[in-house]
């Protein structure tokens, strides 16, 4: 099916994650069901697409299935902020990472072929490609023993120049630390950096490089974590 060589598995797993608890929604917000409307108008977008490729293909149009695979290159390429945290997009800090699952691992290596991998527009795809594939993992596998270097890859794409959706970065990164529970990685420290320097949350990241300091081993990140806290905290002149 070209589809699949053009798109490899983009077009067919992204599926809503239900999240327990990511950050929570404003006290006054009002905009669920107008944000539920949204997620399903982009599921239905997409199905409806390949549903047209599909037809296209069994009719021998190749000019016009070519018209949907640019189509659906278009819609992958659009930026698709999460407008809630809580709204089907950020699973629970309870999960845990026990199994090894051969399709999780297969997936996690297909994704790693595209992350960060080209550049201009065909960067972009293939971090949408690895997004989406990273997600997969999260939806059909959430115990497999690979959702915290999910979270943490999740971290850094949307961490970057492709998306630049901070508030997303920070929790994933701080998921990638709570699933990998007793291993010291960086992830709590860049969440940290989010929250500071492109956030701008100050008391949430004062918490986190205090989080930092109190449970890292690493020398060099505890130093860096307390300069910051020491500047964020020294009085203001």
């Amino acid at each position: 099916m070209r589809l699949c060589l053009a798109l490899p598995l983009l077009v067919f797993v992204a599926i809503p994650l239900t999240a327990a608890d990511p950050p929570p929604a404003p006290a006054s917000a009002t905009d669920t069901a107008q944000v539920e409307r949204v997620l399903a108008a982009r599921k239905e977008y997409q199905a409806a697409l390949i549903a047209l490729y599909t037809q296209y293909e069994k009719t021998g149009d190749r000019l016009r299935a070519q018209w949907v695979e640019e189509e659906l290159k278009t819609f992958h390429l659009m930026s698709k902020p999460s407008y809630r945290l809580d709204l089907h997009d950020v699973p629970p800090a309870s999960l845990e990472a026990k199994a090894n699952i051969k399709a999780a691992n297969d997936l996690y290596i297909e994704a790693m072929r595209y992350k960060d991998k080209g550049a201009s527009t065909e960067y972009t795809l293939n971090q949408r490609r690895a997004e989406i594939l990273l997600r997969e993992i999260l939806n059909k596998y959430p115990t497999s023993d690979k959702i915290a270097d999910v979270a943490y890859q999740l971290g850094e794409l949307y961490e970057g120049r492709a998306y630049k959706q901070y508030e997303r970065s920070a929790v994933f990164y701080q998921r990638a630390y709570q699933w990998r529970k007793g291993t010291i990685t960086d992830a709590r420290l860049r969440a940290a950096v989010v929250y500071d320097k492109l956030l701008n949350e100050r008391g949430k990241a004062v918490e986190m490089y205090r989080e930092e300091i109190a449970h890292d081993t690493d020398p060099a990140r505890i130093r860096a974590a307390e300069k910051r806290l020491n500047d964020l905290l020294a009085p203001r002149k």
